[in-house]
């Protein structure tokens, strides 16, 4: 219960690794204020979590449907302990064959939508005493790849907004920490994959020769977010078997 009767903001959270955050924030016995532009999967999940769970069909690159999203949570619940930017889109493909709609819309979703959200629901924790913010970058935000330059430009951004909140925030008692997954098994980088030689080529260039899982990616969030890191701030966190090395 590393969470008890916190209060946590989570975007993307109907599928994927944020399905995940989700029934870890309700089994640490928090309260999950959830967000996704996937409606019916977003429902159905809060529905099955029970009463310590809403879901708000949310655009986190809409600025208006972040100030009704911070309405609702702080009526529904009293306010914001905990707000994990998880939502993001994925994209791939070299320069020449990628296009500037992408790029804006990508650094839209991505940057703008994590920017928009602590601007939104900072305040909500500045009148609770403290809070804490963690950001899901990603290994491919650390080091340079190929055919990643839109989505890696986008968390290599959003690493740096971390450490300038962290900074701005400080003197608020908030604190705002970044997560930085590598190839975690069924989401992300090579989810879909159905070829085993493939992957397990992957895995042996892989320091540990594994993938992370979804679970061990959550509970570096519980960690984040609970008050066990209450001296950490500003800090990029990679959880990705060694690739960073």
């Amino acid at each position: 219960m590393r969470l008890k009767d916190k209060v946590v903001f989570l975007t993307g959270a109907a599928n994927g690794m944020g399905e995940s955050h989700a029934r870890r924030v309700i089994s640490e016995g928090g309260f999950l204020f959830m967000t996704d532009i996937a409606e019916q999967a977003g429902r159905k999940l809060a529905e099955e979590l029970g009463d310590r769970a809403l879901f708000f069909a949310q655009d986190i690159a809409n600025e208006a449907q972040w100030q009704n999203a911070a309405k609702v949570a702080k009526e529904h619940f009293g306010g914001v302990d905990i707000l994990i930017n998880n939502a993001g889109i994925l994209t791939k493909g070299d320069i020449q064959s990628e296009s500037v709609e992408t790029l804006r819309k990508v650094l839209d979703v991505n940057v703008a939508g994590c920017w928009l959200g602590i601007r939104t629901i900072s305040p909500l924790m500045i009148e609770r005493g403290k809070g804490s913010i963690i950001n899901v970058s990603s290994q491919v935000g650390y080091r340079g790849w190929t055919n990643y330059s839109i989505y890696g430009c986008s968390k290599w951004a959003i690493r740096g907004l971390t450490k300038h909140m962290a900074m701005e925030l400080a003197p608020h008692n908030i604190r705002v920490n970044s997560i930085l997954p590598g190839a975690v098994d069924e989401t992300g980088l090579f989810s879909g994959r159905s070829d085993p030689e493939f992957m397990e080529q992957i895995k042996q260039s892989i320091p540990l020769k594994r993938f992370v899982t979804r679970d061990q990616v959550s509970s570096l969030m519980v960690y984040l977010a609970s008050d066990e890191s209450d001296a950490t701030t500003g800090t990029d966190n990679l959880i990705d078997c060694g690739v960073s090395i």
